[in-house]
């Protein structure tokens, strides 16, 4: 699962007038099945398991899989962390659970088609269309492993931990000196020096030592192969019969690799993102969800973060960050309604356009043809300036649109947030 300390690292955020709001970041994200999958097709040691979508395939996979196992551990399947210690809607306590081989089909249909809820979905949650089977592992110690891209070494920096099943950032703040950080030089590649100053940070107490260094060698390839942004494995662990195991993992890659990944880019999961920003992807816009009441599409994104810092100036909060780019087209300008307008949180949209390579008069003809295809039950405040204004200001006119007009940014967001709290 995602921990804190990993955020601090490399998530990113939005500033909005002196306060932060978490960015979604642009990488993929697979389900703990799936990067289980790959790994072990790196020679990585990891659990056996297998996934399934409904109760019926229960039977079959215990007989194929685990004939001999007499406990096995159901994981529901999401993207976000905190399965453990969440809560179904339904009432269920718990999105892991180690249970007995003939109580593997009762739970996992308590678990299939509902909602679990964790500290990193929101009240919301997230639906659970898969569980995943895995064979419960005998184990005699737990500990953190990480690969992340750091700014300061301008490269891959593995994060280890002599503790590991438990909260990271935790571990961090009252012992900060189990965590050992070691840099890779990305164009040396990991040495074996370097995956034995991992080995010692992790501390195995059974595991073959040689055996461990081949392993995180083996996690640094995958790391640098498939093209990651992140792995974290919590816990990576020793088995009984001193093995170094993968006994959960998180993977996320660089969405600008997908040219060269398109095996690991088939396996999203579009049903577990925002639809806002599915929806986005498909018209090419560049689109991040927020919680705020205040649509917002913008060309440019330095003008879009200039636009959500002013709005907060005058007492509003964003709903959203949207740049339409420099080259969009009328069709993109309507797509980009229609993802403002399917947001219910969303009290008034503010148009705000600084006409360069983006022509006013595009994004006029794109908001009347919005309107005729959406339903705009709220305000519309547009600001246009630059390339073909003055086409731009008598497409909306003719219109016959209520639209707000403003005549520069600051006014553009003051009438924004007048607009639906006076």
């Amino acid at each position: 699962m995602v921990r804190g300390l990993l955020n601090k690292l490399v998530s990113r955020s939005l500033s909005v007038a002196g306060k932060w709001q978490q960015q979604q970041l642009r990488r993929l994200n697979i389900h703990e099945y799936q990067g289980a999958e790959l790994m072990g097709k790196y020679g990585i040691n990891v659990p056996k398991g297998v996934a399934i979508s409904s109760v019926n395939e229960v039977k079959n996979a215990i007989q194929d899989v685990f004939p001999k196992e007499n406990e096995l551990v159901v994981k529901s399947q999401i993207l976000a962390g905190g399965r453990g210690l969440g809560t179904f809607k339904s009432g269920l306590k718990g999105g892991v659970h180690i249970v007995k081989a003939d109580q593997v089909e009762e739970i996992a249909g308590k678990m299939l088609g509902q909602i679990l809820v964790t500290k990193q979905t929101g009240p919301q949650g997230k639906v659970v269309s898969k569980v995943y089977l895995c064979e419960k592992l005998s184990l005699v110690n737990e500990m953190y492993f990480a690969i992340t891209l750091d700014r300061t070494t301008a490269g891959p920096l593995i994060i280890a931990c002599k503790k590991g099943g438990t909260s990271i950032e935790d571990l961090a703040e009252k012992f900060p000196d189990m965590i050992i950080k070691v840099p890779i030089d990305v164009f040396k590649g990991i040495t074996d020096e370097d995956a034995a100053k991992v080995v010692d940070g992790l501390a195995p107490k059974v595991a073959d030592r040689d055996a461990s260094i081949e392993q995180v060698k083996k996690l640094y390839n995958i790391f640098r192969e498939c093209d990651c942004t992140m792995l974290e494995i919590n816990p990576i662990a020793e088995t009984s019969d001193k093995r170094l195991v993968a006994a959960d993992a998180k993977l996320n890659f660089d969405d600008n690799a997908a040219f060269r990944q398109k095996e690991i880019f088939a396996l999203r999961d579009t049903s577990q993102e925002d639809p806002r920003e599915v929806a986005a992807a498909k018209a090419d816009l560049n689109y991040i969800g927020l919680d705020g009441e205040i649509g917002c599409m913008v060309n440019g994104a330095g003008l879009a973060m200039a636009t959500m810092d002013i709005i907060k100036l005058h007492g509003g909060t964003p709903a959203n960050f949207l740049d339409v780019g420099g080259s969009a087209s009328e069709n993109q300008v309507v797509e980009a309604f229609k993802i403002l307008t399917s947001d219910d949180k969303v009290k008034a949209i503010l148009v705000n356009i600084f006409g360069g390579i983006m022509k006013c008069d595009i994004i006029a003809s794109g908001i009347v043809n919005a309107a005729k295809q959406v339903s705009l039950k709220v305000p519309v405040i547009v600001r246009l300036e630059g390339t073909n204004v003055e086409q731009g200001k008598r497409i909306l006119k003719e219109s016959g649109m209520t639209l707000i007009t403003a005549e520069d940014l600051d006014d553009a967001a003051e009438k924004a947030v007048k607009s639906y709290t006076s």
